[in-house]
C-alpha cells in the first residue's frame, strides 16, 4: 500500500447547468508530493480541490484518496476524511468567537475528544510546530496579524495530524516578508512530517520555492501536469501569460525550491 497515490483524478467532468467547468481532467499525485493547482480566474481550481476533499462531487468521473474511491453518494465522506484531511482555507477562515486554543482544538472536539490535558498537550505542541507560543492561545482572531492567522490556521490544520494538507491561497493577503516566512515554515514541516500538499495557489514565488508539481487549467482543461518545467515549456496561451512575463522571468530565473 506504501506505493499507492495520495489523489488520483480520473476522468473528472464538471458541470453546472450548461455551464462545463472540466472536461475529461485525469492525474495522479504521489504521496509527499506538493501540488500547486494554477489557472484563470473562473477555471475551476478551488472546484477541484473541493471534490478532492469530498465537499463537492464531480458530473463523471472517480476521484481516489489513498487508494479508496470517495463514495460521494453515502453522504458520509467528511466522516471518511476528517482523520486524513486537513484544510486550510482562505483567509484562516478562524471562528471569530473562539480564541486561539479553542480553534485550534475544534476539530479535536468535533471527533469526540474530551480530555482537556490531552487537547492542551496537542494544541501546545502544533503552536510550537507553527512557530507559535502559550502566550498566543488566549488571544482572538482580532488581535492576529495577517501572518498569525494563517499560521493558527495551520495548527488547526494539522492538529488530527493528517496525511493530506488542502490549501487555498494560503499567502493571499500576506506582505512579502510574512508571505516567505509562511513558505519557510510550510516547507520545513513538509520535510519533517512528509504530508501530501495540495493547494490552489496564484503566487509565482509559493510554486518556486515549494511544489514538486503544477497542475495549470485553462479552457476546461488540464493544459500541463507534471514538474514546473513542464509548465514552463507549455505553448498554451494562458501558459505563456502566466509563467513568461517579466515578473514570472525573474522568479524563476535561479530554480530554487523546497525539493532542491
Amino acid at each position: 500500500m506504501n506505493d499507492v497515490n495520495a489523489i488520483q483524478m480520473e476522468n473528472i467532468w464538471t458541470q453546472f447547468g450548461d455551464n462545463v467547468i472540466h472536461e475529461n481532467i485525469s492525474f495522479s499525485l504521489p504521496k509527499a508530493e506538493i501540488l500547486g493547482l494554477v489557472g484563470a480566474s473562473g477555471s475551476g481550481k478551488t472546484t477541484l480541490m473541493r471534490e478532492m476533499i469530498g465537499l463537492q462531487a464531480p458530473t463523471k468521473g472517480r476521484v481516489m484518496v489513498m487508494g479508496q474511491a470517495l463514495d460521494y453518494e453515502s453522504g458520509n465522506i467528511s466522516g471518511q476524511m476528517l482523520s486524513q484531511c486537513g484544510v486550510l482555507f482562505q483567509k484562516g477562515a478562524l471562528f471569530s468567537s473562539l480564541n486561539v486554543f479553542d480553534n485550534i482544538a475544534f476539530p479535536l472536539r468535533e471527533i469526540g475528544v474530551k480530555d482537556f490535558e490531552w487537547i492542551s498537550h496537542l494544541v501546545a505542541l502544533k503552536l510550537a510546530m507553527v512557530g507559535l507560543s502559550a502566550k498566543d492561545e488566549l488571544l482572538m482572531p482580532a488581535e492576529l496579524s495577517g501572518g498569525m492567522i494563517k499560521r493558527v490556521a495551520l495548527a488547526r490544520a494539522l492538529i488530527l495530524e493528517p496525511a493530506l494538507l488542502f490549501l487555498d491561497e494560503p499567502t493571499s493577503g500576506l506582505d512579502p516578508i510574512a508571505s516567505q516566512g509562511f513558505v519557510d515554515l510550510l516547507c520545513e514541516l513538509h520535510h519533517d512530517l512528509g504530508f501530501t500538499v495540495v493547494m490552489v495557489t496564484h503566487d509565482l514565488n509559493v510554486l518556486n520555492d515549494l511544489c514538486s508539481k503544477v497542475a495549470v487549467l485553462a479552457e476546461k482543461k488540464l493544459i500541463a501536469y507534471g514538474p514546473l518545467e513542464v509548465a514552463l515549456k507549455c505553448n498554451h496561451t494562458f501558459a505563456r501569460q502566466f509563467f513568461h512575463n517579466k515578473h514570472a522571468e525573474k522568479v524563476f530565473m535561479n530554480r530554487e525550491h523546497c525539493f532542491g
